[in-house]
């Protein structure tokens, strides 16, 4: 039978997801790109105004005229406030602009430090020769120029992955409040169908009650054990009621005994399936206790159950183990003979609205796991599937 596909919210979320995502992916390629173009703009235009500085000193190192100097060093050397330089002139003497160097160190210290500086400076880019032509016309090296990018190059290449970091940090405290605003609001829409139920369902169950009075007083169906199955449906109706009216309130919690809350269900169930469904029990000790409340508890495994019996056709064998763990812990394993879960689908079971079955709402086993998970804090989950073994549900809870 195929399987009918989650609630469309469920569906349209995820694609709203994945298109988001996928919007904020080209947002940030080409947040990204385009700032790398501005930097390799900026670091030509740096490199540039390098070769300037150098061919200025270049200039100054051999000119002798004292005004073009002046203007030299006044207009283009000095001007230079952002880019990091170091020229190394012939003698092997250090100068340097606009470099971070405390004035107190001695010039040992201060050339150990430049000469470091300078190896630095190389790895990122080749330093620029300076020459000038000589009287006799050839060109003689008056030294070399090493620099980095400035500080405003260097943060404008850091700024798109600080950019990204922020985006990212509150797309994800967006998504945190999107998530718990939507909990909040499928548990109010929980809460509100839970109670509307139980309200609907005690009109008739009191009109059921009367008329079960009424067929205990006829003498022709006293005796044939019709009115006793009918009051055992109208207590059952009774505790759904229960069910129903504690969807949305704090449970309270007891040690309850595990082994007969489900051979209580197992007693209602069994008369009320095919008679070729075959209920087995299992336990190593008939006294294991676990904090549940009784009526949410014994839901989840009759609807577990339920489950297994549509799986199974009406034909097959339903297994329950109840097994102590370690760490205070109790388990519950329910299986089937049936035709078992597709590895598919195995994720999608717990979801609202994922139904195997022609009619229904999918929405048992998502109640399921609310009452064991946020009622009990305890764990409920497929813990094998296969097409010829059948399926197998844990239930995971603390021991009392």
């Amino acid at each position: 039978m195929a399987a009918l596909p989650p609630i469309e919210f469920y569906q349209d979320n995820t694609k709203l997801k994945w298109v988001i995502l996928a919007v904020s992916i080209v947002i940030s390629i080409a947040s990204v790109y385009y700032t790398n173009v501005l930097v390799e703009e900026l670091k030509e235009r740096e490199k540039q105004q390098v070769d300037l500085f150098a061919k200025a000193l270049e200039y100054t190192l051999s000119d002798v005229d004292e005004e073009n100097i002046f203007f030299i060093t006044d207009e283009i050397i000095f001007k230079n406030k952002s880019i990091p330089v170091i020229w190394i002139t012939k003698d092997n003497e250090y100068q340097y602009a606009n470099i971070d160097l405390d004035e107190a160190l001695s010039k040992e210290k201060r050339n150990i430090f430049l000469k470091q500086k300078v190896e630095d400076m190389a790895e990122s880019f080749s330093p620029i020769q300076m020459t000038y032509r000589n009287e006799s016309g050839d060109f003689e090296n008056l030294g070399y120029v090493y620099y980095e990018n400035s500080f405003l190059l260097t943060q404008l290449k850091a700024y798109p992955y600080i950019q990204l970091s922020v985006i990212a940090i509150f797309g994800f405290i967006s998504y945190l409040a999107f998530n718990y605003s939507r909990t909040s609001e499928q548990n109010r829409i929980w809460v509100g169908l839970a109670k509307e139920t139980a309200h609907q369902l005690g009109t008739p169950i009191s009109s059921l009650m009367a008329w079960i009075e009424v067929l205990r007083d006829d003498p022709e169906i006293k005796n044939k054990g019709i009115v006793e199955e009918l009051d055992k449906d109208i207590k059952k109706l009774r505790i759904v009621t229960e069910r129903f009216s504690s969807i949305g309130s704090t449970p309270t919690l007891k040690g309850e005994n595990i082994y007969g809350i489900i051979n209580n269900v197992v007693g209602y169930l069994q008369p009320r399936v095919s008679s070729k469904i075959n209920f087995e029990v299992y336990t190593l000790s008939e006294t294991i206790t676990a904090k549940v409340h009784a009526p949410l508890f014994e839901w989840v495994i009759e609807n577990l159950c339920k489950n297994a019996v549509d799986a199974m056709g009406n034909t097959g064998t339903i297994a329950i183990k109840i097994l102590r763990g370690s760490e205070g812990k109790v388990f519950v394993d329910i299986s089937d003979t049936g035709k078992g879960i597709p590895k598919a689908n195995i994720t999608n079971v717990f979801k609202p609205g994922f139904t195997t079955k022609k009619r229904g709402w999918g929405l048992g086993l998502a109640l399921a796991k609310r009452i064991i998970e946020l009622y009990h804090d305890g764990k409920i989950f497929v813990k094998s599937s296969d097409e010829i073994l059948g399926t197998t549900f844990r239930i995971q809870l603390k021991s009392a």
